[in-house]
This record gives structure tokens, sequence and C-alpha cells, in this order.
């Protein structure tokens, strides 16, 4: 049987294909969160002072069960429970040289949005970035850092990254 020109580039084609795809590696991550810290970057107010931030993060989860939808506000992620944020962040001034850590009178945690929306399990690595207030008006201390933690959909706490320190301007 003669196979005409299309058939033959077509059965080629797909060869190639299936031997491609069986080389590449597909990436596989544990379940539980990892967190990397990436960047920190001060944003300027152009008063001469630091008043926020954005810290980036690079992630991965291997069942890719990270984030929660707007619609995310019944137990465990009600708005009085420790899950509403999926996100948590502490914040510490350096004060005599010892890191403390301080309560400021507002929040960074964040709610990570979903971001595998399709609820197939699939391993996900990614950057997230969140814009934090930086400047704590209250006291005088100008060196700070920050630890950062998430949590996924099962509720499991990924490991805790630590910023390296960050000198803001003051007032």
């Amino acid at each position: 049987m003669k196979m005409n020109p299309t058939g033959i580039l077509f059965v080629v084609a797909f060869a190639a294909s299936l031997l491609l795809s069986s080389c590449i590696k597909k990436e596989e991550y544990p379940d539980i969160p990892r967190l990397f810290f990436k960047e920190f970057v001060k944003i300027d107010n152009g008063l001469g002072y630091d008043d926020q931030g954005i810290l980036t993060i690079t992630f991965t989860d291997g069942d890719g069960n990270i984030g929660l939808a707007a619609g995310d506000t019944f137990p465990p992620f009600n708005p009085s429970s420790p899950y509403y944020y999926n996100f948590f962040i502490t914040y510490f001034e350096k004060q005599q040289g010892q890191w403390v850590e301080v309560e400021i009178p507002f929040t960074n945690n964040a709610r990570i949005p979903l971001l595998n929306d399709d609820d197939i399990a699939k391993p996900l690595k990614g950057d997230v970035s969140i814009e934090l207030y930086i400047n704590n008006f209250s006291s005088s201390f100008d060196t700070i850092r920050f630890q950062a933690y998430l949590t996924d959909r099962d509720l499991n706490h990924s490991d805790t990254i630590t910023t390296p320190e960050i000198i803001i301007r003051k007032p």
C-alpha cells in the first residue's frame, strides 16, 4: 500500500510528538507547599520615606491546591477563623541588635487567590507578590524583616521563610 506525502508527514509528526512528550520530565513536588524568598522591593512614595514594599516569594506545591476563591468564606475559611487568610506574614524590628516581633495596627496577611481552578491535582510552581506596609510609624527603629508562610486548601503549612533585613527611611 502506498501512502501519500501528507499521510507520511502526519505519521512522522505524530511519532515525533510521542517521542518528545515521553522525554519531557514532569515536575514533581511534595504536596506540602514550599516557599523560597525571591525579592523585596521598597516602593518610593515620593515624600522621602518608605511606607510600602513588595514581597515576592517563589512556591511549589505538588497537588496544586493553593489559593482561595472569593466565595471561600465558610469554615474553615470564614472571617473569624485563623484560616481566613492563607498567606501569613509577621513583622519584626531590629531593636538594640535583637529581632523582636512587633504587633502592628494592621495586618499584612493575605488571601492568595485560587491558582488551580480546574479541580485536578497538578503540580504548581510560581511566584506570588504581596504589597506590604513596612513603616511602623509608632516606632523609631529603621531595620525590619518579615517571616512568611502559607497554607493550602488541605491546611498544610509551608515552611517559613525569612526576608533579609530591610532598612527603611523614616519621616
